[in-house]
C-alpha cells in the first residue's frame, strides 16, 4: 500500500487519503437504511474511539514530527498547536450548527434560518476539516523530505486512523436526521456529506506546506490543535451525555491503542 501511494504526486496522495475518510464517513451512514436508532451505548462507545484516534494522531502523527522538524524546540509546535485551538473556536462561535447528541437543544453559532439537518451537516463538517486539513499536511510533510519524522507511512496510517474514527461520525449525523423523520436516502445523502470538506481540506493542506516549507512545523501542530480542540469540545462531551461514560472511556483507550499501533507500525 505505501509502495502504491508513494507514486503519486503529494497532493493526489492527499487526495486519495480524504476520498479514503469520505468514504468511510459515507459508509458509517449506511445503517440508516436498516434502522432508525442504534443502541446508544454502541454509539457512545464509538464516538469514545473516534476521540481516541483523534489524541493519538494529534501527537505521534502531527505534534511529533513537528517538534523533530524544529531540532526539538516545542515553540513552534506550541505556537501552531494553540492556533489551531484558537481557529476551531472561531469557527465554532461563528458557524450555525447544532451538535448530533443535542439534536434537542439549542443551536450554536451565530443565528440563522437554516434548518435543523442542515445545522446537524454543519456540525460534523466543523469536526472532519481539520481531519482532512492534518492528512493533506501529513502528506505534504512526507514529500518535502529530509524529516525522518514525517513519512509516507505515517500520512497512509493518520488517513486509515481518520477513516476509522469517521464511521461512527457517518452514524452520529445520519441517525438523528432519520429519527427526525428524513428519508434513509435523504439521512445518507446528508450523513456522508459531512465528510465531502475532507478531501478539499487535504488538497489545500498539502499544497499549503509544498508551497510554503517553512511553515511545516506550524501547520502539523495547527492541525493538532484543531483536532484536539475538536476533542475536548465536542467528541468527548458528546459520547458521555447519555451517561455512558465508562462505555465512552472504553472506547476512547481502544482508539488510542490502534491509532498509535497503526502509527508505529507504518511509520
Amino acid at each position: 500500500m505505501v509502495a502504491f501511494i508513494s507514486q503519486f504526486n503529494p497532493i493526489v496522495q492527499a487526495l486519495i487519503g480524504t476520498l479514503f475518510t469520505w468514504g468511510l464517513t459515507a459508509a458509517g451512514s449506511i445503517p440508516v437504511f436498516f434502522t432508525r436508532r442504534l443502541d446508544r451505548g454502541f454509539l457512545d462507545l464509538m464516538l469514545g474511539l473516534a476521540a481516541g484516534v483523534m489524541i493519538a494522531a494529534s501527537f505521534w502523527s502531527l505534534l511529533a514530527p513537528a517538534i523533530e522538524m524544529s531540532g526539538g524546540s516545542p515553540l513552534p509546535a506550541v505556537i501552531g498547536f494553540l492556533l489551531g485551538g484558537a481557529a476551531l473556536r472561531g469557527v465554532d462561535v461563528l458557524l450555525p450548527h447544532l451538535h448530533p447528541a443535542l439534536a434537542d437543544g439549542q443551536p450554536e453559532g451565530l443565528k440563522s434560518t437554516f434548518r435543523r439537518s442542515t445545522l446537524l451537516v454543519l456540525a460534523v463538517t466543523l469536526h472532519n476539516f481539520p481531519e482532512g486539513l492534518a492528512v493533506g499536511v501529513a502528506f505534504g510533510a512526507a514529500a518535502a523530505g529530509g524529516m525522518d519524522g514525517a513519512t509516507v507511512a505515517g500520512a497512509l496510517a493518520l488517513a486509515i486512523g481518520i477513516g476509522l474514527q469517521n464511521f461512527p461520525e457517518g452514524m452520529a449525523v445520519a441517525m438523528p436526521l432519520r429519527r427526525e423523520g428524513l428519508s434513509p436516502t435523504k439521512a445518507f445523502l446528508f450523513g456522508q456529506a459531512s465528510g465531502m470538506v475532507e478531501p478539499i481540506a487535504g488538497v489545500l493542506g498539502a499544497w499549503l506546506v509544498l508551497t510554503v516549507r517553512t511553515i511545516l512545523p506550524y501547520a502539523l501542530s495547527f492541525a493538532a490543535g484543531a483536532m484536539i480542540f475538536v476533542v475536548v469540545e465536542e467528541l468527548i462531551p458528546e459520547a458521555q451525555s447519555e451517561g455512558n461514560s465508562h462505555l465512552a472511556t472504553l472506547g476512547a483507550m481502544l482508539g488510542f491503542a490502534i491509532m498509535m499501533t497503526l502509527d508505529v507500525a507504518l511509520g
